[in-house]
C-alpha cells in the first residue's frame, strides 16, 4: 500500500478482517482519515479472522488496532458463540425474513457503542462500519433505519452531543457499502489495490480455511463469481 496524505481528521473503523471491513479501511484510508482500527474477541468460534485483522491494520497502516474481549458467548443465542450448528449450503435467494442462527444477539449495536466510547477520547467524531443491506443475510442492525436511529442516540448520550448547544452534533456514523452488491464491494476494494487474500469471511472454517458453505462463504463467493472474478481465498471443499 503507499503511503496516504491525511485530511487531518481521526476515524475509528469496526475492522473484523472480513471483505467488507477492510473495503471500508480503505475507503476510509483513501479519503484521507488517520485510522483507528478496532476489532473484538467476543467469544467467536474461531480466532483467524483476528489474526488477519491484525496483519490487515498493520499493512494498511492503521495509527492504531485495538481488540477488546467481550463475552457475548455466555449470553449465547447466536451459533457464532455457542454450539449451535452454523447453517449451511442455504438458498440466499428464497426471499425469506427469517433472521439466521448466525445472527449475534445485538452485536453491531453493541460493537458501535465500544467505537464510540473510543472516538470520544480520540476527540474523533468519524465511525466508519462495513454494515450492507442489500447482499447479507437478514440481520436487523445492518439496516440504514438501525444506523440511523444509532446515531441520534450517540449524539444524545455523549460529552459531545450533551456539549453542542446547536443541536448538530458533528458524529458520524459512515456505512460507504449499506447500498452495494457483494460485486461491487469487491470492485471498489479492487480499485483501492486491496489483496482480498488476506481476509477472512468464514462463518465455520476448518482448519483455518474457509468451508465454502455457510452464508458469508456463499455470499462472497457470489461476489467474486458476479465480477467475473476468483475469490483468492484457499477454501476447505
Amino acid at each position: 500500500m503507499t503511503t496516504q496524505m491525511h485530511n487531518g481528521k481521526k476515524a475509528v473503523i469496526l475492522l473484523s478482517g472480513g471483505l467488507d471491513s477492510t473495503t471500508v479501511l480503505a475507503i476510509a484510508r483513501a479519503e484521507g482519515y488517520q485510522c483507528y482500527c478496532l476489532s473484538f474477541r467476543y467469544g467467536q468460534k474461531q480466532s483467524v479472522e483476528l489474526e488477519r485483522a491484525t496483519h490487515i491494520a498493520r499493512s494498511m497502516g492503521a495509527a492504531r488496532h485495538l481488540i477488546l474481549g467481550l463475552d457475548l458467548n455466555l449470553i449465547g443465542g447466536s451459533a457464532l458463540t455457542t454450539d449451535m450448528i452454523v447453517p449451511k449450503d442455504r438458498d440466499l435467494d428464497d426471499g425469506s425474513s427469517q433472521i439466521p442462527t448466525t445472527y449475534v444477539p445485538a452485536r453491531n449495536m453493541i460493537f458501535l457503542c465500544h467505537a464510540v466510547a473510543w472516538a470520544e477520547v480520540l476527540e474523533a467524531t468519524d465511525i466508519f462500519i462495513g454494515v450492507n443491506a442489500v447482499d447479507y443475510s437478514g440481520y436487523p442492525d445492518c439496516r440504514p433505519e438501525f444506523i440511523r436511529a444509532f446515531t441520534t442516540m450517540a449524539r444524545l448520550g455523549t460529552r459531545a452531543g450533551v456539549e453542542d448547544t446547536q443541536g448538530d452534533s458533528p458524529l458520524t456514523i459512515h456505512t460507504p457499502l449499506i447500498q452495494l452488491s457483494k460485486k461491487e464491494i469487491i470492485e471498489k476494494g479492487l480499485a483501492l489495490n486491496i489483496d482480498y487474500s488476506l481476509t477472512h469471511s468464514c462463518y465455520d472454517p476448518v482448519n483455518e480455511k474457509p468451508c465454502g458453505h455457510c452464508d458469508a462463504c456463499l455470499l462472497r463467493l457470489k461476489g467474486f463469481a458476479e465480477a467475473g472474478l476468483k475469490d483468492p481465498a484457499t477454501y476447505h471443499l
